[in-house]
């Protein structure tokens, strides 16, 4: 019986990315709390809770997110790529020169996601009707704009390979990318 290959390679992606933000969150909440006096008896564990996002915690998280968007991500969505896609030479030949290109035109508008973030932590506890309205407008249309990038590269590479691979590729690529959306989104704090 063959097996279908799935994307659970991206564990240790998601688990670093877990990593970045939970190291985040543990800043700033040990930032938070009182060391307890010379020779007093150390409180019972307090039950757990969220904490309230502390403009401490807000820029810790904002650096965890800037973090995941520029580091070493990059090098494990290659390797989980190479796994998932299961290359001929030929193949690994045309692919890669078209992925390199696609990275970078995909990091310019992570770019311009981070500079979204940023205005939203900053602009967090003075939130108005107008400033929320160009940041959700400003989050669309990165969306739109990595969806036509998508379709660009897809296009390109079912002319490169064949439309399977594309297609492929657009699979693994998607999965990836909810995988960071859902970690980044998860932790911005809704707009008050």
């Amino acid at each position: 019986m063959i097996r279908p290959k799935h994307l659970t390679v991206t564990v240790p992606l998601g688990l670093a990315i877990l990593a970045i933000l939970a190291a985040g969150e543990a800043n700033a909440a040990q930032a938070a709390k009182p060391a307890p006096a010379q020779g007093a008896k150390p409180a019972a564990p307090a039950p757990a809770a969220k904490p309230a996002a502390t403009p401490d915690s807000r820029e810790v998280n904002l650096r965890a997110y800037v973090e995941l968007l520029r580091s070493d991500v990059r090098s494990q969505k290659v390797a989980i790529l190479s796994e998932m896609m299961e290359f001929t030479e030929q193949e690994d030949a045309k692919f890669w020169p078209i992925y390199r290109e696609y990275d970078v035109e995909l990091s310019k508008i992570n770019d311009d996601r981070v500079s979204l973030i940023q205005e939203y932590a900053k602009n967090y506890e003075k939130m108005t009707d107008t400033v929320a309205d160009r940041i959700a407008r400003g989050a669309l249309d990165l969306e739109a704009r990595r969806n036509a990038l998508k379709l660009k590269y897809y296009d390109r590479l079912k002319t490169a390979l064949s439309a399977k691979t594309a297609a492929r590729f657009l699979q693994v690529e998607n999965q990836l990318l909810m995988i960071l959306d859902l970690q980044i989104s998860a932790a911005l704090p809704v707009v008050k």
